[in-house]
């Protein structure tokens, strides 16, 4: 068999390696499309129309959904760029808008501070910046324990939640806390002080 055919034939049989991708990623929907994409390349699918039907048939109904006016009504090109496109960003809003509604009706409770963010972290995923997730677990401390968060912006957020802890600790000790609510004694403003000092200089 000569080179040409050989080659030929091997792109032939390429074609027909099958397309395996796992199930759909609703929390990931831009690494699912890498994926498959991968596949498309391993068998040599580069039709769009191929690439649009194949990926509609890997939907659920939830999701297909999401995109139903894009699968009934497709554009005459560019069908598959389309749905990837829309899928992703309105996969993305809608993640985000109930994530932040789950955050914003999230309390303290009787968690320390550092068990708390952690809650909101296996809450919000790892797809939500950092710097959100703090901003809603800093709005959720009590008072007292804020405006010593507040003056460490510069240190991380394992460290912060580590000193809330402890002012926690303080707090929560406080016979004056168990009886208002509130640290009354002269005592537990000097440790919190003190913390709110070691910080400063670590």
């Amino acid at each position: 068999m000569s080179v040409e055919k050989t080659v030929a034939s091997g792109s032939s049989d390429l074609g027909r390696v099958g397309v395996r991708v796992p199930p759909f990623y609703p929390d990931k929907p831009a690494l699912w499309f890498a994926q498959l994409e991968s596949q498309f390349l391993l068998s040599s699918i580069t039709a769009d129309s191929t690439k649009f039907h194949y990926t509609c048939s890997q939907l659920d109904e939830a999701y297909a959904s999401t995109v139903e006016d894009i699968i009934t009504n497709p554009p005459a090109s560019g069908k598959y760029e389309r749905l990837k496109s829309e899928l992703i960003n309105r996969l993305s809003k809608s993640r985000e808008k109930k994530v932040q509604q789950l955050l914003h009706h999230e309390e303290l409770g009787d968690r320390k501070p550092s068990q708390f963010l952690r809650h909101l972290r296996d809450l919000a995923g790892a797809d939500v910046p950092e710097d959100f997730v703090r901003t809603i677990w800093v709005s959720r401390l009590p008072s007292n324990t804020q405006a010593i968060v507040a003056s460490q912006c510069n240190a991380s957020l394992e460290d912060v939640s580590q000193l809330a802890d402890k002012v926690h600790d303080v707090v929560s000790n406080s016979p004056q806390v168990a009886a208002v609510g509130v640290p009354e004694s002269s005592a537990v403003n000097a440790q919190i002080a003190e913390l709110t000092r070691q910080a400063t200089l670590n």
